[in-house]
């Protein structure tokens, strides 16, 4: 009788202690972030020229957790649309910044890949949504912040040759350049104004410690340091190229226009643009119909002329044959709507011909 008691008893004391201690398990308490997140701007224009700059910081306060030690905080961007529902956030780009950090910032470069990664065309307005998760046990959540961003196209890396001479001073630093848009074949714009020589080189580094490739006689190249410079016969506007796979050159004197049923001349008579040397581009305004299209081509001919690709980039549709030949691929160029425009073609950098439409 008496171990019945006793077990009795053993048993109500565990019991209460196991009741005792249950009452005292703590609950994870609520933590959050105690004010919203920032951003440097409400909208960003980005360009190539300040892709190496930063563009908009993402700052958010401190997450309080009850134990002391690092948080881990990650930036989530994603277009608005796909921030709410039952999959809000699940299409996000994420980006751990590291512990304890209070603050993202993009260079112009990063948030022009991210923009563009997300859906936002290039030259077109268009929203981004960030939010920050803190983490050490658990999550917190921030609420979004809401940036307008334009992203720019992005413009190809090619190998480029240098063009000193005596119309800029026989300087390689200053020198425009040429960039091979096919392996080893260059191509260029280069507006050598009237007086001085006409004599240039081609060089492959912005010195003359390099090669350089200097007149064999024939359209020939030599990089003979020794040799006469390349030549042409008068000022102007003009497409050189190398083509270092036969050590060749070209040169071909170029004024501008634009030729087609969206024009004023039709197909049969070229509307000319004018050329500035201090802005480096053609222009013409000139009253355009949405109804045709367009192309821009030089000296009034077929043997140079400006299409678009696949990509909407201005591209050759032909050039002379020994530089890219005849691209059938390539489409014609229009404007949105009827009205009046200033239309630009800017050729001055060879790694991205481009052109503008602005409606007047």
């Amino acid at each position: 009788m008496k171990k019945i008691i006793y077990s009795i008893f053993l048993l109500s004391f565990l019991f209460a202690v196991s009741c005792k201690k249950d009452a005292t398990l703590t609950t994870l308490q609520p933590v959050s972030f105690g004010s919203s997140i920032k951003a440097s701007a409400t909208s960003v224009a980005l360009t190539s020229k300040n892709d190496s700059s930063a563009v908009l910081t993402i700052s958010w306060p401190a997450v309080v957790y009850p134990v002391k030690a690092s948080v881990t905080y990650t930036l989530q961007a994603d277009i608005p649309a796909d921030t709410l529902g039952s999959n809000a956030w699940a299409n996000a780009t994420s980006v751990v910044v590291g512990n304890d950090v209070l603050s993202k910032s993009y260079k112009g470069a990063d948030l022009n890949t991210l923009a563009m990664a997300l859906g936002i065309p290039p030259g077109t307005a268009g929203n981004l949504a960030f939010r920050v998760l803190a983490y050490q046990d658990r999550y917190a959540y921030s609420k979004g912040v809401t940036v307008n961003v334009t992203p720019h196209p992005l413009i190809a890396v090619y190998p480029l040759l240098y063009v000193p001479g005596d119309y800029q001073g026989w300087d390689p630093p200053t020198a425009p350049t040429m960039a091979a848009l096919k392996p080893q074949i260059y191509d260029a714009y280069i507006n050598i104004p009237a007086g001085g020589t006409y004599y240039f080189k081609y060089t492959n580094a912005r010195d003359w410690n390099h090669t350089n490739y200097g007149d064999a006689g024939g359209g020939k190249l030599t990089t003979d340091g020794t040799a006469a410079g390349l030549q042409v016969p008068g000022a102007g506007y003009y497409e050189l190229s190398a083509n270092l796979n036969t050590n060749t050159w070209t040169y071909t004197k170029t004024t501008w226009s634009i030729l087609g049923d969206a024009t004023p001349g039709g197909w049969s008579t070229d509307t000319q643009l004018t050329y500035n040397a201090t802005t480096q581009v053609w222009t013409v305004t000139a009253n355009m119909l949405s109804t045709g299209s367009f192309k821009f081509r030089a000296n009034n001919a077929w043997n140079i002329d400006f299409g678009l690709d696949a990509n909407g980039k201005l591209a050759y549709s032909d050039s002379p044959a020994s530089i890219y030949g005849s691209n059938p691929a390539i489409t014609n160029i229009t404007v949105p709507v009827s009205g009046n425009y200033t239309i630009t073609l800017d050729l001055h950098n060879p790694s991205n011909y481009n052109y503008t439409l602005h409606k007047n």
